[in-house]
């Protein structure tokens, strides 16, 4: 029984070696390569996630890498603008292995992926270096400009990511790359610096660019005012203008239609004399007031009763009767208003 059981015991251990030789599991993450005798071919490839069969190592071999974004950064490196300015720049490259057998065949030398994917790397960040040299195709105002949207760094990246993938320049990395099956995913600038020998010289400079930028402004918002001012008095003096013109004619107007009443009054002075004092007391006084006045006061002449007898105001009527009792001239009158 004893016997019996190390057999068991033995034939299950013996299955799981023999279990754990000839079979392989793919995650989704990732895409296999299985060489025989260290060479693959396209019916070598394994790109769907699960379990797999194949011969004991050394017959055949799995090679596994991992498809997710990975990634490299250039060591910074001093480059010149195109006005001669230095800068301390440093990049990274984001990428992924799209063809498995093509990265295998190009960077396979090793049995472990991770070294495929460290001499991989090491590539790229060679490439990615050299192409940093597009930074001279640019002014450091331009790379560096405080105004909204000017800075030309996503340019600046996009050409790097362009020399990157060229099969002429960078050494021929974008030949290497597309030999190799890999995508450069996204390029981007991780860090610019400035020397500090020329930090201040920069910051002084566009301390003094900032300032005419401004005194320009102020200039400009100075001569607009001053137009604006121009205007307005342009305007003011053509409505005064216009409006002493016009109080003019109305004026004019005024004089003509009253000349023909002073001309009605002109020939007979003392009939309007009297009737003005009518208008005198009729607007001075109300219905329910008493005033005490002289005769002799402006106006007042119209209520003596002496004015019925007088021969040059015959037909005209007389507000008070003689037998009113009034002294004739003499004294204050008391009278109670009315219209």
């Amino acid at each position: 029984m004893q016997k019996l059981l190390k057999f068991v015991v033995a034939g299950v251990i013996v299955l799981a070696i023999l279990a754990f030789m000839t079979t392989y599991s793919v995650r989704f993450t990732e895409k296999a390569v299985v060489t025989t005798f260290g060479k693959a071919s396209a019916e070598s490839i394994r790109e769907n996630p699960g379990m797999g069969f194949r011969w004991p190592y050394p017959i055949q071999n799995v090679i596994k890498y991992d498809t997710r974004k990975q990634v490299v950064e250039a060591l910074p490196q001093t480059v010149a603008t195109r006005d001669e300015s230095q800068l301390i720049v440093s990049a990274f490259v984001t990428w992924r292995v799209t063809d498995p057998l093509k990265f295998y065949q190009l960077y396979g030398r090793g049995s472990r992926p991770i070294d495929h994917v460290r001499e991989a790397s090491d590539t790229l960040r060679g490439s990615l270096s050299s192409a940093l040299s597009a930074v001279s195709q640019y002014r450091l105002d331009e790379l560096l400009s405080v105004e909204p949207g000017a800075s030309k760094l996503g340019e600046l990246e996009a050409k790097i990511k362009e020399r990157l993938l060229s099969r002429e320049a960078a050494g021929g990395s974008g030949k290497a790359l597309a030999e190799g099956g890999i995508e450069v995913v996204t390029v981007a600038i991780a860090n610019i610096q400035m020397p500090e020998a020329i930090t201040q010289s920069v910051f002084d400079s566009m301390k003094a660019r900032r300032t005419r930028i401004a005194a320009a402004s102020v200039e400009t918002g100075k001569a607009e005012a001053q137009a604006i001012r121009s205007s307005a008095e342009s305007d003011a003096a053509i409505i005064m203008d216009f409006v002493k013109q016009r109080a003019d004619t109305i004026r004019s107007q005024g004089d003509q239609e009253a000349a023909q009443y002073y001309a009605m009054m002109r020939e007979d002075s003392e009939l309007a004399v009297f009737l003005r004092s009518l208008d005198i007391m009729r607007a001075g006084l109300g219905k329910t007031t008493t005033v005490v006045m002289p005769m002799s006061a402006p106006g007042m002449s119209v209520f003596n009763p002496n004015l019925a007898l007088d021969k040059n105001l015959q037909g005209v009527p007389t507000l008070f009767p003689q037998q009113t009792g009034v002294d004739s001239g003499k004294g204050p009158a008391g009278t109670k208003g009315g219209n």
